[in-house]
């Protein structure tokens, strides 16, 4: 285990070329971050979790009820034992085969327990509360953590020239603030990978949980390599979408359809303006040609950029579908349905709608994943 660990910590890895971690040990003069600082995260992420549901339940809730945001989910399927006892223990998409043998056993048409299997399927959908909830939950901490980030970096000389984030690297010193800036987004963050395998299962699950995970690294990297500086405007730069991301959403559940469309523009333009645009030119300049000039190259100076440029990748594919919804948008004058399901099995061609929402259903799937959910307009349902 020990020579594990020693190859693991390989300074010749981490660090700049000359410089050791007994260079950045603490002292009272100066603190620098420690890898040990950030197990702090994991019981502060059960803590985040924690005050979550307490959010939800106390909070979120009143106040989408105080909207009028009905509890009530998709229909439920009637009762049937054998088409049930095939549905949890079997499949819950059976192929025609399949079909054509329960229809005989139970003297149903196939068509009948095609729509059976759909809205048994869709009974795992959590209700329009539910998703308010979560997404008044996710606001309101972005909304805490980018007004924080503007007002920690306001103060801070980086902000206003990027080379200072690499001025005597890796010999800055760590402020209270920077530290407890870095925790509480690790901390939100590993409460978000792991709460995605009990939340509302999307198409994008995959997708969002590799979102998660190079986010998570690109925290656990620069904060062990010092490369903090940049790390908090790679934060704030983030948080910035997503709050008005979950303010649409939650205008989309409250049935305010003007201030939904307002919003998701405003996203939109946000969006890809601030992750096509301020990222590349701002953060991946400093990070790949500034650090090169002031501090050189080192292995994971690579394994950093390349985790950016990761970053990037996902910022251009979400930016195509947000275009794409809004192109949608323009050209019908209203979406019934993004190219996302809130879970997995939601997509099939005969959801419950109301009979007045019916006709705007195009009866296909045409699920390829985004970063958000269009119920009747080019409003977003989940990131």
């Amino acid at each position: 285990m020990a020579g594990i660990l020693a190859w693991f910590w390989n300074e010749r890895f981490w660090l700049p070329h000359n410089v050791t971690w007994a260079d950045l040990k603490n002292t009272d003069e100066s603190t620098f971050p420690q890898a040990e600082d950030l197990y702090l995260a994991c019981p502060l992420a059960f803590c985040v979790f924690m005050i979550r549901l307490v959010f939800e339940r106390f909070i979120a809730r009143p106040c989408a009820l105080g909207l009028k945001i009905q509890a009530n989910g998709p229909q439920k399927a009637q009762p049937n034992a054998i088409l049930e006892k095939v549905f949890t223990a079997i499949t819950k998409h059976p192929d025609e085969k399949r079909l054509e043998g329960l229809s005989k056993q139970l003297d149903w048409d196939v068509r009948t327990i095609q729509r059976w299997f759909r809205q048994r399927r869709n009974q795992e959908k959590p209700s329009t509360l539910a998703r308010f909830c979560e997404s008044m939950w996710r606001f309101t901490f972005y909304l805490y953590i980018f007004t924080y980030g503007v007002r920690f970096l306001k103060k801070s000389p980086w902000l206003w020239n990027t080379r200072e984030c690499w001025y005597n690297y890796p010999y800055q010193p760590l402020t209270v603030d920077l530290h407890y800036y870095y925790i509480l987004e690790l901390s939100f963050y590993l409460s978000l990978l792991f709460s995605q395998f009990t939340d509302i299962r999307r198409k994008d699950f995959l997708l969002m949980f590799l979102h998660h995970v190079a986010t998570i690294s690109l925290i656990t990297f620069s904060y062990v390599n010092n490369m903090a500086r940049v790390g908090t405007l790679v934060m704030c730069l983030h948080d910035a979408a997503d709050v008005l991301l979950e303010a649409a959403k939650m205008a989309n559940y409250a049935k305010c359809q003007r201030l939904c469309n307002v919003l998701f523009v405003m996203f939109a333009l946000v969006f890809i303006s601030s992750r096509l645009g301020v990222y590349p030119v701002w953060i991946l300049n400093t990070t790949v040609f500034e650090s090169w000039e002031i501090v050189g190259p080192h292995p994971s100076w690579w394994v950093f950029n390349v985790l950016l440029v990761l970053l990037q990748a996902l910022h251009t594919f979400w930016s195509y579908l947000i275009l794409r919804i809004a192109c949608r948008a323009i050209s019908r004058g209203k979406v019934s349905k993004d190219d996302r399901s809130d879970i997995e099995s939601s997509s099939d061609e005969d959801e419950v709608l109301p009979p007045s929402q019916k006709h705007h259903t195009n009866g296909t799937n045409g699920a390829h994943g985004t970063n958000g959910y269009l119920s009747s307009s080019p409003c977003p349902d989940e990131h």
